[in-house]
């Protein structure tokens, strides 16, 4: 009986990558490095931008809510 089960839930990573990008963002803060924290928030800016700027927004549907039977 081969099942597939994923170990962790996506809202849980989710929570994990915000725990660390906290984590690390505070180490940054409190030994005063904040040049690196200015390089890292322009790295992630970036990225979000590409991101957005490589989206496909003109094909994207919205779905229809189910209708619920009460």
């Amino acid at each position: 009986m081969a099942t597939n089960k994923k170990r962790f839930g996506r809202r849980t990573v989710v929570f994990f990558w915000i725990a660390v990008v906290a984590l690390i963002t505070g180490v940054l803060i409190a030994t005063e490095q904040i040049a690196a924290l200015y390089v890292l928030a322009t790295l992630a800016l970036v990225a979000l931008l590409l991101i957005v700027g490589f989206a496909d927004l003109e094909n994207v549907k919205l779905q229809a809510p189910a209708e619920s039977e009460e």
